[in-house]
């Protein structure tokens, strides 16, 4: 093991005189309480350490002790259910209501391990080993979490234990490598934080993550395996967005991270998730979920580190083929604490502040979020979603302008329209998803073959009502033509029965895509419908007041999924309160024989 004597402290940075070889980002033990670091520069005989911990009461001289290792995480059965703060440590489960200083990894559990290999077979780098029963985490066919061989570890079955329950590090099977050495293998295993996990291969998506949100889903979708950025400036609805879309998408796991969070909100996500339902199972949502949380007050070193500890717990299930949305709520708390510990480094500032490697930093993370064929052979796949919170909601900021070179799908929060309490507060004309057209097809498969046309026509009507909203300020409203008007009467029927979408509402918080295909049909049919009548010179406000007007406005909240007919019982009475406008009106001082 390697030693170095600290010189030099500068918060969680330390500088040490080396007596041994150190190699950069080993991680590392600091002082008698065992503090994890990590070493992120080597100087001749000096090296520069980043401490993931309070560093009170260190002073020089105190010894640093490497590991030999890269900075990794324990991944296993134990991770299903549980709350870790931002190095994998647990918050939940244990004695104590604060994390010990130099707490590595959760205590030990017991599974039921049932084996999938036999001995004298030849295992590949990341196969199935067996499968861990009783941790409640099944997917939709029912199968169970597996235990996964580590990826670099590959080799023949020299023994292998008869199914039991078992503790999660102890050895299961011992493996020959190619070289004739042996390696036992455990239900779970480390692996580095800051090194993807290898995969045979990534595969292009030709399918959106299903969210539950209409505008997303509708007009927005990220694909299964893409990346989503959501900035928006401060009370616009990003965590509460973020939880809806932990809440209702259709990942098989869910991995929340809260970095750099206020205290408060990352409580309020503590107290609500174990009382939450998965939709899906009946079962508990926390038995599909890990979340991580990070709060302001905590280390701040620590936040830099949590969101790798992330994308590593997701590519953790990726592996076992399962489908896996991560949501880190902020990337821009996470920037922050990357420019304050550059500025203890003494390095020069970049662009607002933070560090010239900001860009790459960014992209290491939302590179990782792939749709891909496992090492196991199976279809995997992360989402990735982050929040931005950028100063004064400005976009043009840094960490704003960087996220839009690496993700696909742009879901912008406004500040007017969360003012008028208009959720989600998404801005249909300053966000975008550059992959909507590829879904086409999966929406077909959905029974919405006009899927394509109907998203192009809302956002039209959309861009036209921003335009005459401008122009109604200036000669008002009733001075437009009947045809203006008539678009204003359309885009606010489309904001209010299909964007505003109720996250408290039982019925509303969650919208499936059958649903979403019905409503955006009916709205669509109500557009023809509207501009036939103009057409047959009826007027506007007479259009605006027929009875069905206000079922139209609340069927997102009155109309539930497993109540589909009753959206082709509106469709049926939109029709005939609209066929007597449909009739052409009698021309004037016609006789009538």
């Amino acid at each position: 093991m390697s030693l170095a004597v600290v010189r030099r402290i500068a918060g969680p940075v330390l500088h040490a005189a080396r007596q041994g070889p150190f190699s950069l980002r080993e991680a590392v033990r600091v002082g008698p309480q065992a503090l994890l670091g990590e070493v992120v520069r080597i100087h001749d005989d000096r090296i520069v350490v980043q401490v993931y911990e309070d560093t009170t009461g260190l002073r020089p001289g105190t010894e640093v002790h490497g590991d030999g290792q890269p900075l990794s995480i324990r991944l296993g059965p134990h991770l299903l259910g549980r709350i870790f703060d931002g190095l994998l440590r647990p918050l939940s489960g244990t004695d104590s209501a604060f994390v010990e200083p130099g707490l590595r990894a959760a205590v030990a559990g017991r599974w039921r391990f049932e084996p999938a290999i036999a001995v004298g077979a030849r295992l590949s780098p990341g196969a199935v080993i067996g499968e861990i029963a009783g941790i409640g985490h099944s997917d939709a066919s029912g199968r169970r979490q597996r235990c996964l061989a580590p990826p670099d570890a590959g080799g023949v079955v020299e023994s292998v234990l008869p199914a039991g329950i078992y503790a999660d590090d102890a050895p299961l099977c011992v493996l020959r490598l190619g070289d004739g050495t042996r390696r036992e293998l455990a239900m779970s295993h480390a692996w580095p934080v800051r090194q993807p996990r290898p995969v045979s291969r990534r595969v292009p998506s030709n399918a959106p993550l299903v969210t539950g949100q209409r505008i997303l889903d509708g007009l927005f979708p990220v694909a299964q395996g893409g990346k989503a950025a959501i900035p928006g400036g401060f009370g616009t609805g990003k965590t509460v967005l973020l939880e809806a879309l932990a809440k209702g998408s259709n990942a098989d796991v869910i991995v929340y991270l809260g970095c750099g969070e206020r205290g408060n909100e990352m409580a309020g996500v503590l107290d609500e998730f174990p009382t939450l339902t998965d939709p899906r199972s009946g079962r508990p949502l926390m038995e599909r979920t890990v979340i991580i949380a990070n709060t302001s007050n905590m280390p701040v070193a620590a936040r830099e580190a949590s969101i790798y500890c992330a994308i590593t717990v997701a590519e953790y299930f990726r592996d076992q083929g399962l489908h896996v949305a991560l949501m880190a709520d902020s990337t821009s708390r996470w920037a922050e604490a990357l420019r304050e510990v550059s500025g203890r480094f003494g390095e020069l500032p970049g662009e607002g502040g933070y560090p010239a490697y900001l860009s790459s930093r960014l992209a290491d993370f939302y590179e990782r979020a792939a749709l891909v064929e496992t090492l196991a052979g199976d279809s995997g796949s992360v989402t990735v979603m982050g929040a931005i919170s950028p100063p004064s909601g400005d976009f043009s900021e840094p960490v704003t302008s960087h996220t839009k070179r690496y993700v696909k799908a742009f879901w912008a929060l406004d500040v007017k329209r969360a003012q008028a309490r208009f959720y989600p507060a998404i801005h249909p004309l300053q966000s975008y998803a550059e992959d909507a057209a590829a879904f086409a097809p999966w929406w077909a498969a959905q029974g919405n073959g006009q899927w394509l046309a109907l998203r192009q026509r809302f956002l039209t009507l959309l861009d036209e009502q921003a335009q005459l909203e401008r122009m109604a300020r200036i000669i008002g409203k009733d001075a437009l033509p009947a045809r203006q008007r008539l678009t204003l009467l359309c885009a606010e029927l489309v904001n209010e029965a299909f964007l505003r979408q109720s996250a408290f509402s039982p019925i509303d918080r969650v919208c499936s895509p059958a649903r979403q295909a019905a409503m955006m049909r009916l709205l669509g049919r109500f557009v023809d419908l509207a501009e036939a009548a103009l057409a047959a010179g009826v007027e506007p406000e007479r259009i605006a007041a027929i009875e069905c007007m206000r079922a139209l406005q609340r069927m997102g909240e009155d109309i539930a999924d497993d109540e589909l007919p009753r959206l082709a019982e509106l469709a049926s009475r939109m029709e005939r309160e609209f066929a007597p406008l449909l009739q052409p009106t009698e021309a004037p001082g016609a006789s009538h024989g």
